[in-house]
């Protein structure tokens, strides 16, 4: 199953979300693989113990000479030292997400799932129904997942999961058996060049998916009710799926048991397979609990996110002081659900809102500082070292107890190394 993938490949970003799962299904497969990152990370650790050469940073010399192939990330500009060096050797480069899109090119039924929310627990989801059903599948999930691996390149070549990226438009490059669309908002429409664009990239998208499945939506029918092989789905009751499965992750786990049946795996066994699911890192995750403490991480960076995280928190924490420290990710995305975004967190009954995560190195004129104001009274932005924004998160004197939600897509996870629940 190598055809067409380079033998030796070399990953700049190799540490990131959906460069090390690439990086670890090709080591599998049997690529020489080697990859800078500008920090190194568990993840990195992990592919070097696998046999990666990863290298700290960036530098012209790290590019194997050799290298059949480069992959860089859509946050790797192309004056990046060993992307320059690879123009100079001539050697082939690629986005990641293309590479992905030849990768599961190379499975006879590629499941990619996309949309604006959901897609990483929907794709672990997914990929765990179908392990526990004897398929054997290959998968790529963007995220670490809670005792399985994020990444395999399975056995044979019948199935493959993955999520697939809007943000850059590369979902618009895998042509699969199944596509699975949760959603679609305009989060991400300044990347693609505007909202039509980005309506048009889902679009394209879904024309090139065999069978389809998605959740009835504002959009979502506009975009994919003349596909010929479409299921159309209401979301799910409250209570649907008992107390284990609320709010968005009712909805994620509903969507991944009927893809998982349109692959031909039965219902109930499914639904069953979803009872040992561990659950995806950073996705309404309870790192601590005590009688006065209840810690939440979670991923949400978007206002509907937000909104259904804050939601999720109140209904199964009633009596509770929901305390959200919120890092945003990305200026272009402050700029544009500011109001929305101070709307979610004046919900919470405090919240402290921590400097932005910028990436692609962009800036902006609207902050943090800016977010914490239009949030209201309950909400102060403190731009500090992790360790005191630990210790203001945690100082509380009120009756009830504490459910302290820390919420983002950034780096905003270094804040658990001082908080009760961290490694």
């Amino acid at each position: 199953m190598m055809s067409d993938l380079a033998q030796k490949i070399h990953f700049v970003g190799i540490g990131g979300a959906g460069m090390a799962p690439l990086a670890e299904i090709m080591l599998s497969r049997g690529a020489a693989v080697s990859g800078s990152d500008r920090e190194l990370n568990a993840k990195t650790a992990l592919l070097a113990a696998r046999g990666a050469a990863v290298r700290e940073g960036h530098s012209a010399g790290f590019l194997p000479p050799d290298a059949g192939l480069l992959v860089y990330s859509s946050a790797v500009t192309p004056e990046n030292p060993e992307r320059m060096r690879a123009t100079e050797f001539g050697i082939p480069q690629i986005r990641r997400g293309e590479f992905l899109a030849r990768l599961a090119a190379q499975y006879r039924r590629p499941v990619a799932i996309s949309g604006s929310h959901g897609k990483t627990s929907i794709s672990a989801m997914l990929a765990h129904i179908l392990v526990h059903a004897g398929r054997r599948p290959g998968f790529l999930i963007g995220a670490a997942v809670k005792g399985a691996p994020s990444a395999s390149a399975g056995e044979g070549d019948d199935l493959f999961v993955t999520e697939v990226d809007e943000s850059d438009g590369t979902h618009t490059l895998v042509h699969p058996y199944l596509g699975v669309v949760p959603n679609v908002e305009d989060d991400h429409s300044w990347s693609v060049g505007g909202e039509a664009q980005l309506f048009a990239n889902f679009r394209r998208f879904a024309s090139q998916c065999k069978h389809l499945v998605y959740y009835a939506g504002l959009h979502t029918d506009e975009l994919f009710a003349s596909h010929p092989d479409a299921l159309r789905l209401e979301y799910p009751l409250p209570g649907s799926f008992g107390r284990r499965w609320i709010g968005y992750q009712a909805w994620n786990a509903h969507l991944a048991i009927r893809a998982a049946v349109l692959l031909g795996v039965d219902a109930a066994e499914a639904e069953k397979a979803l009872e040992s699911f561990g659950g995806v890192a950073r996705r309404m995750a309870t790192r601590f609990q005590s009688e006065r403490v209840t810690v939440i991480e979670d991923y949400a960076h978007h206002p509907t996110e937000l909104a259904s995280s804050i939601g999720t928190l109140r209904a199964g924490y009633p009596g509770h002081h929901l305390r959200v420290v919120f890092q945003p990710h990305r200026y272009a995305r402050l700029r544009k659900y500011l109001p929305q975004l101070a709307a979610e967190l004046a919900k919470a009954d405090s919240a402290i809102v921590v400097p932005v995560f910028a990436a692609w190195c962009e800036s902006g004129p609207v902050g943090g500082a800016e977010l914490a104001a239009a949030a209201g009274a309950g909400a102060r932005y403190l731009d500090a070292e992790w360790k005191a924004i630990a210790e203001a998160a945690l100082d509380y004197r009120g009756t009830r107890p504490l459910l302290l939600a820390v919420i983002g897509a950034g780096d905003i996870e270094h804040i658990f190394e001082y908080l009760p629940g961290g490694e």
